[in-house]
């Protein structure tokens, strides 16, 4: 984690700032507590990711193999203290481990996709833009594009195994939130671009529609998706097509761009494997909002 990150990071319950407590620098900060001394919640920041999670047990309980690993790699014995406790704590419901380092591979050996290329393109005809959030970022193959450009940029993503990967490309204007998107990890923070690629089958569409709209009074939001919600019991329960994705953009107070106010066929090709690859075609929507 940058040492800068912190001044803008709140606390997820009462969104207060948050302390730090660094156990190890070099370069960045490798390992730390980051505490809410309001109401005393406490987030660990482990191999430079900060992991801004309400209930830090909570997470694991969803990735027991994950904590075991992050007990075996941390290199401070106050950093292995509080994963031992938090460890003691999991009430284990299932692994998404395997499942989130899966995912993260099948991005690593699809971030060439032409997909990738057409989404830059778009992005390189908006004006320069000082702060820029990536929802859902993955490994990082456009939050580390957009720090080319831009002042600061963050990327948010609840895997920590593809944090890991994106950690890996290091840019001093650039740093990466595990986190959930529709927690208030940046309170009231405005940013000056908000892009979501590809996540609507994960996150409530409106819910999150709504809560982007509160992160920028002035500014752009590039948004895509390939409208796959079929999840089966994990499906999202208000899904939106390509229209009402549009209609409700405009009702939170965005004008989309001329370019896309027509559904479009992106193809999105991801390497599942040697033998098998998925093959989506993506819709993108360019909107923007100004102050009034």
């Amino acid at each position: 984690m940058l040492e800068s990150t912190p001044e803008f990071l709140r606390c997820v319950k009462c969104r207060s700032k948050l302390e730090l407590d660094a156990f190890k620098i070099k370069n960045e900060i490798v390992e730390g507590i980051l505490e809410c001394k309001k109401c005393k919640l406490v987030f660990p920041i482990i191999e430079k990711i900060p992991i801004i999670w309400d209930d830090f047990s909570n997470y694991l309980s969803n990735r027991k193999i994950l904590g075991g690993k992050l007990y075996q790699s941390a290199t401070t014995e106050k950093m292995k203290s509080f994963l031992k406790s938090s460890l003691s704590k999991i009430v284990f419901i299932d692994d998404k481990t395997s499942l989130e380092e899966r995912w993260s591979k099948i991005y690593q050996n699809s971030r060439h996709s032409k997909f990738y290329s057409l989404i830059k393109n778009n992005l390189e005809s908006l004006p320069k833009s000082n702060l820029v959030l990536e929802h859902g970022c993955s490994i990082g193959i456009m939050t580390s594009f957009l720090a080319d450009s831009s002042k600061m940029v963050f990327g948010i993503d609840k895997s920590f195994n593809a944090l890991r990967f994106a950690k890996k490309s290091y840019k001093d204007n650039l740093d990466y939130i595990l986190a959930d998107s529709l927690s208030p990890v940046f309170a009231k923070l405005q940013f000056d671009l908000v892009i979501a690629l590809n996540i609507l089958e994960l996150i409530e569409p409106l819910e999150l529609l709504k809560h982007i709209s509160k992160q920028i009074s002035s500014g752009s939001f590039v948004i895509s998706d390939p409208y796959d919600f079929d999840r089966g019991a994990n499906s999202v329960r208000k899904p939106l097509d390509e229209y009402q994705l549009r209609t409700n953009l405009e009702k939170f107070g965005f004008k989309i761009f001329p370019k896309t106010k027509n559904p479009s066929y992106i193809p999105w090709n991801l390497k599942l494997n040697p033998r098998a690859t998925l093959n989506y075609r993506v819709d993108l929507i360019i909107g923007n909002k100004s102050i009034s």
